[in-house]
């Protein structure tokens, strides 16, 4: 059977080579299994027919059944005509109009010929009519078939080769008749479709595309849904199960003088139970003898990196060195900086190791990090480099994870003859269901709670016509001794016009504030510039930050208190959050202000509503998976993630997302070594589907 599904779509009757070379191109429709996978995004019913006399223009798109009894033509210009063809049905008369494909409609179109016809009604001089309608020979046409009819996507180039939504319809119905009685592979094993109640594949493939009924349709998503997402969840948890079998972890079972002598002698502040939690959980891994590999997740400002260091401390007291690795060089900065600062007169050696590290300095770095002689290396992405070499790394954190690629995150394996534990930590919040399919070989720990005195931001909507209130409110705040971010939309840092916005707004808000000094960072700058204009703003040698999301992630001014976003509307809900997070670190009130113009989508408006209303990440990631999809999230598109579902949807299908991961790890703790012949079904499948487009094996 697999041969048939295999074959190339070019030999489908009414496809073809010119055909094929489209649907490949756009839709990457090569084979009969391909065009089966091609799903409908909509419905509509088409198991009714309305008489002429019964329609209404607040009507969607309906059906109904007569002759064409003449045709008229009307110029419209140059050589352009409008072809209008009255139908009845005896009841009454409409009109369908076309305003191209004149030939077209002449030749398949004729008078007296009874036809059923597909549109949406409007009024046109006194007439109902019908514009462009879909037109079907009522004599081969059993209103018992119809159903609901399926909708398909097509793109532009598509629409101009004449393949159209419908066009794809007589395709998959000529595929499904060519296959006939031939019942398609199963895929799940029926003690698992008997439990769950699922259709088969083959049932839910043809109902899928030619659904009777709504329940028909509903079945059928069901059970694609959840076969896609179980497999996913299966081999994500086959791998885990295959690391965690193959890597035995360092065992720190010593709690010893470093981590003991910092909690009595210098913690900064007494711990939340939600670090306590988490630290809980991190000392229960790295006893464990696997090795651990856990995401810590955390709003900006929850204490995340305390949770890091005092774990660092575990390792120390175990004899091993630890390192952590941030995206930027101003992030890694700010972590030696912070860390440090906590180890103040304890006998533990913190360096540095970033591009700016150079010289004798550098090579004195790696000697002495080679030597066992540093216990903590701070750094870039220049820690993972082939001169970098530790004398026994048994621990190391990766800070805002998905700003690495997979491979320079498997290199930091390489450094140790035994993997590290790994803690990977994001102040981006990662919804449930998405965490637990890009990091589902990951155990996941939050810190859901920020230290006690912190105040939550106040976040507002401005319009731009209210920008002479926001600059005198900017001035309190700076004559107060406050300083204040100034973020515009340069997303990508190819757009030209952003720039010149950002260039010409410097300028401007140089006018406004002539008694201020301001900095100016955006991402097209040499790295040493952004850095000297940076530390000016740490330092508070100048009071406004003019920039774009450069700043997203790692800049810490506890004396920040004003966030003024402009074109906010242009902006991911997420990255609101990342950008209000950059406030709100001192004890003062702090501000986010949301600058947009009045302009505003419906969706738009309820994005700004979501970002006004709540300062929970977590609501708030939520919400930004459902508005904008897995492959649009920060965080999935830069770690090189792409989803390859076609039709379960990660924002949406949560609890089948849930349902499949439960049911995976059922047969992954019977089978863990993927040998049962009861499981034969599952294992051969996976094999088949290797050319998805995740490396699930070193996504930690």
């Amino acid at each position: 059977m697999n041969s048939i599904l295999d074959q190339d779509i070019m030999y489908l009757p009414g496809v073809g080579p010119k055909r094929k070379s489209i649907l490949s191109k756009e839709l990457n429709i090569n084979s009969y299994n391909d065009l089966l996978e091609y799903y409908p995004y909509k419905y509509v019913d088409r198991s009714r027919i309305y008489s002429i006399r019964e329609l209404s223009t607040d009507m969607p798109f309906v059906q109904i059944k007569g002759k064409i009894l003449s045709y008229d033509e009307y110029d419209m210009g140059g050589k352009k005509k409008r072809v209008v063809g009255h139908f009845s049905d005896g009841t009454g008369v409409c009109d369908l109009v076309w305003f191209h494909g004149t030939r077209y409609v002449y030749q398949n179109f004729k008078v007296n010929k009874e036809y059923i016809v597909f549109g949406r009604p409007t009024v046109y001089g006194g007439l109902y009519e019908f514009a462009h309608p879909d037109i079907d020979d009522a004599g081969k046409m059993e209103l018992s078939e119809m159903g609901m009819q399926p909708y398909y996507i097509t793109t532009e180039k598509m629409k101009k080769a004449g393949i159209t939504s419908r066009t794809i319809e007589k395709m998959t119905k000529t595929l499904l008749e060519k296959l006939g009685q031939t019942l398609l592979p199963e895929t799940l094993p029926d003690f698992l479709t008997a439990r769950l109640h699922l259709i088969s594949r083959n049932q839910a493939f043809r109902w899928i595309h030619y659904p009777k009924t709504a329940d028909e349709m509903q079945h059928a998503r069901v059970r694609l849904k959840f076969e896609e997402l179980f497999y996913v969840q299966l081999n994500i948890l086959r791998y885990t199960a295959d690391r965690r079998r193959r890597y035995r972890g360092y065992i720190f079972a010593h709690v010893g003088k470093a981590f003991n002598d910092f909690y009595t002698q210098h913690l900064p502040f007494p711990l939340t139970k939600a670090q306590k939690r988490v630290i809980k959980e991190i000392r229960a891994d790295m006893n464990s003898g696997r090795q651990m590999n856990r995401l810590l997740q955390g709003d900006v400002g929850s204490g995340k990196t305390l949770v890091a260091l005092m774990s660092m401390l575990i390792a120390l007291d175990n004899g091993y060195q630890t390192c952590i690795m941030a995206p930027t060089e101003i992030l890694a900065e700010q972590h030696l900086q912070t860390i440090r600062s906590f180890l103040e007169g304890m006998n533990i050696r913190v360096e540095l190791l970033t591009g700016i590290v150079k010289g004798k300095k550098r090579q004195k770095i790696l000697e002495d990090l080679a030597l066992g002689k540093i216990n903590i290396l701070v750094g870039t992405h220049a820690v993972i480099e082939d001169p970098v070499h530790f004398a026994n790394l048994g621990f190391a954190v990766i800070d805002e994870q998905h700003r690495f690629g997979v491979a320079q995150r498997a290199r930091l394996w390489e450094k140790s003859n035994n993997p590290p534990h790994i803690l990977v930590m994001t102040a981006t919040p990662i919804p449930r269901t998405l965490a637990m399919t890009i990091y589902g070989d990951l155990d996941v720990s939050i810190i859901d709670e920020l230290p006690p005195g912190r105040k939550p931001v106040m976040t507002i909507h401005k319009y731009d016509t209210q920008m002479a209130s926001l600059y005198n409110g900017i001035r309190q705040q700076i004559l107060q001794g406050r300083q204040i971010y100034i973020v515009f939309p340069l997303i990508k840092e190819s757009e030209k016009s952003d720039l010149k916005n950002l260039e010409e707004g410097f300028e401007n808000l140089k006018e406004v504030f002539p008694e201020f000094h301001l900095s100016k960072v955006h991402g097209k700058m040499k790295p040493a510039d952004k850095e000297k204009e940076m530390q000016k703003f740490v330092k508070g040698e100048t009071q406004i930050l003019v920039a774009t999301t450069v700043i997203e992630v790692g800049v810490n001014v506890p004396n920040a208190s004003v966030m003024v976003i402009l074109d906010a509307q242009r902006f991911g809900l997420s990255q609101l959050h990342q950008l209000r997070g950059r406030v709100g670190r001192g004890a003062d009130q702090s501000y986010c202000i949301l600058v947009t113009n009045y302009k505003l989508s419906e969706e738009t408006r309820k994005r700004i509503d979501i970002m006004c209303e709540s300062n929970d990440g977590f609501q708030i990631a939520e919400a930004d998976l459902k508005f904008r999809g897995p492959g649009d999230l920060e965080g999935t598109q830069q770690s090189g993630i792409a989803f390859d579902l076609k039709i379960a949807d990660i924002a949406r299908d949560g609890q089948i997302v849930q349902m499949a991961r439960e049911e995976a790890q059922k047969i992954i703790d019977d089978d863990p070594t993927c040998q049962k012949d009861e499981y034969s079904i599952l294992w051969n499948r996976l094999k088949e589907l290797r050319k998805v487009n995740i490396n699930w094996s070193s996504i930690s």
